[in-house]
C-alpha cells in the first residue's frame, strides 16, 4: 500500500483530518471537487491528535468541531491603509507632455478644418457664378433657336 499521509481540512467551524495517499484521494473523501489545497483552505499536517486519530482509520474522515470562546476574542483594529506616494516628476512631465501634443493636434485639426471650410465655400462660390453663366448662355441659345425656329 502506498504511503500515507495525513491531510486537513476547515471550514471555521469543524475540521476535518483524512489519511489518504494523494491530495486528489484527500479532496475525494471531503467530496469536494475545488482544489482546497490551492487557496490554502487545506493542508497537509505530521503531528497532533487528529494525525494519529487519522493514521489509526486510513481513509475515513475524522470530524472534530472547532468552539471559539467569544470572550476570549480580541478586537483589532483594522489595518491602515499604505500612504500613497504622489506620481514622480517623470510621470508627470510625460503627462504634461502628452497633454501639449493633445492640445497641438486638436489645434492643428482645428485649422485644417477651417482652411476645409474657407475651401468649400469658395466652391460654393464657383458653382453659383458657373450656373449663373450657364443660365446666361442657355438663355441667349434659346432665344436664337426659337429665332431660327420661327423662320422655318
Amino acid at each position: 500500500m502506498a504511503k500515507l499521509k495525513v491531510f486537513t481540512y476547515s471550514d471555521g467551524f469543524h475540521a476535518w483530518t483524512v489519511a489518504a495517499p494523494s491530495r486528489p484521494k484527500a479532496l475525494a473523501a471531503w467530496g469536494v471537487k475545488r482544489d482546497l489545497f490551492k487557496d490554502g483552505a487545506a493542508k497537509e499536517i505530521d503531528e497532533g491528535a487528529d494525525y494519529e486519530a487519522a493514521l489509526a482509520a486510513p481513509g475515513e474522515l475524522i470530524e472534530r468541531g472547532l468552539a471559539v470562546d467569544i470572550g476570549k476574542v480580541e478586537r483589532t483594529a483594522a489595518p491602515k491603509a499604505k500612504a500613497r506616494k504622489g506620481p514622480s516628476e517623470k510621470d508627470r512631465a510625460r503627462v504634461e507632455a502628452l497633454e501639449a501634443e493633445l492640445a497641438e493636434l486638436d489645434a492643428e485639426q482645428a485649422r485644417e478644418a477651417e482652411a476645409l471650410d474657407a475651401h468649400r465655400a469658395a466652391l460654393d462660390k464657383e458653382a453659383a457664378a458657373l450656373a449663373r453663366s450657364h443660365g446666361r448662355v442657355r438663355d441667349e441659345l434659346k432665344a436664337r433657336l426659337k429665332a431660327a425656329r420661327a423662320k422655318l
